[in-house]
């Protein structure tokens, strides 16, 4: 089976592999879209924080059933699925405790173990989700949108509260889009122009703000000097998530969602003067991805605007350096083998 293989940084290899062997309590499932995201081009460029080479990249995967083996399941050959692709080792604490998205021993599919760059591929039957009324585009962005719809769950949002997202790539999207759907106040902020545009368009934020203009003047006449209760930042940049804090209210809470190779330094001072409650939100559980294929279902959200690029997958290598570059617009970009 064709095989896109990231083998070090910068550099793809298309290779031919053999068809994985189905063990019991697996299965197979013929990959039809993979969606690229920021971990994939971090990868690709070797800034990838827990990553090894050579890896197969993707993880943001729909397709359909080829191979059952397994017992005491309700799925069938030629169902369309989406994959859970954080595989848990159910013993650690975080398992037991029903956190399998932040278990000690994770494998992550394209970043711990090979994903979802390759024509079939073998998971658990446990890490399958039909999606038979969603298409193959809108599936392979369940867990992309799921990140978002797990942030917020964590955040406990409240109805008409002000909630600062930080970022407006693919995550911080979806971020604002289950923040609008909580009934809150989304204030958007990006250094992005043509990143706002699009975010005022797709996820009708309720102010945006430009993070190269004074954002904690406009942020505080916004919100009548009170600042926002709920900050979320989804830059995975340092500058910004070092900063975050300036920007939430006293008694507020402070989630990162993005993932940075550096240390994070903030005045204690103003840490504790604001009594913050600061947490991660980490990958996604299965009631989130269950959330986003309901959302998608009822059409709440539409992400056909959301999918800028298509690109067949023995393309790939040759264009995902043009398709990533900074400045292409690309929201995101859609792998299609079938």
């Amino acid at each position: 089976m064709k095989t896109v293989v990231c083998n070090s940084p910068n550099h793809f290899l298309v290779t031919e592999r053999e068809m994985p062997v189905v063990k019991e309590g697996e299965v197979l499932v013929k990959i039809h879209r993979i969606g690229i995201c920021g971990t994939d081009i971090h990868a690709y460029h070797g800034r990838q924080p827990f990553f090894s080479y050579p890896r197969v990249l993707g993880h943001e995967l729909s397709g359909e059933i080829a191979e059952l083996n397994g017992k005491n399941h309700d799925f069938s050959i030629g169902e369309k699925v989406t994959i859970i692709p954080y595989l848990e080792c159910g013993e650690c604490i975080a398992c037991r405790k029903g956190k399998p998205n932040c278990c000690r021993n994770i494998q992550v599919l394209g970043v711990h173990t090979d994903g979802g760059m390759q024509e079939y591929i073998r998971v658990p039957i446990s890490h399958l989700i039909k999606i038979n009324q969603l298409t193959y585009d809108q599936a392979a962005l369940v867990e992309c949108l799921s990140i978002g719809a797990h942030a917020v769950r964590r955040a406990a949002i409240q109805k008409d509260e002000f909630v600062l997202v930080i970022g407006a790539g693919p995550i911080g999207l979806g971020i604002m889009q289950y923040v609008r759907l909580a009934g809150a106040k989304v204030i958007a902020m990006d250094m992005g122009e043509e990143r706002l545009e699009f975010c005022q368009k797709w996820a009708s934020p309720d102010y945006t703000v430009n993070a190269k203009e004074n954002p904690e003047s406009a942020i505080e006449e916004i919100t009548n000097g009170d600042y926002p209760t709920v900050v979320f930042d989804a830059t995975g940049n340092i500058n910004s998530m070092n900063n975050a804090y300036k920007y939430t209210a006293h008694g507020g809470s402070l989630i990162y969602v993005g993932l940075v190779q550096a240390d994070l330094q903030f005045p204690d001072q103003e840490f504790h003067k604001r009594e913050l409650t600061m947490f991660a939100s980490r990958n996604a559980n299965k009631e989130d991805f269950e959330t986003v294929i309901k959302s998608l279902e009822e059409g709440e959200i539409d992400v056909q605007p959301f999918i800028t690029s298509n690109v067949p997958l023995d393309a790939l290598p040759d264009r995902f350096e043009e398709l990533t570059a900074p400045g292409t617009g690309n929201i995101k970009i859609m792998v299609e083998l079938s």
